[in-house]
């Protein structure tokens, strides 16, 4: 049987912490950032967990 090949975009986006977490960014800080409110900005930076419900899914392609 031949091997999974990982998912090479999900790996770009996706960091895993030391204890195992999946971490990603978050969405809509890429442009078009003078007509959004800096509240907003704020928000968003930073990374953050991923959902419970998607890290099985996400887990699998990246080969874990």
């Amino acid at each position: 049987m031949p091997k999974m090949k990982s998912h090479s975009g999900m790996g770009k986006r996706i960091k895993i912490s030391g204890s195992g977490k999946l971490l990603r960014q978050r969405a809509n800080r890429r442009h078009y950032l003078e007509h959004k409110p800096s509240t907003l900005t704020r928000k968003l930076d930073g990374t953050v967990e991923v959902a419970k419900g998607d890290e099985k899914r996400i887990r699998r392609m990246l080969g874990l």
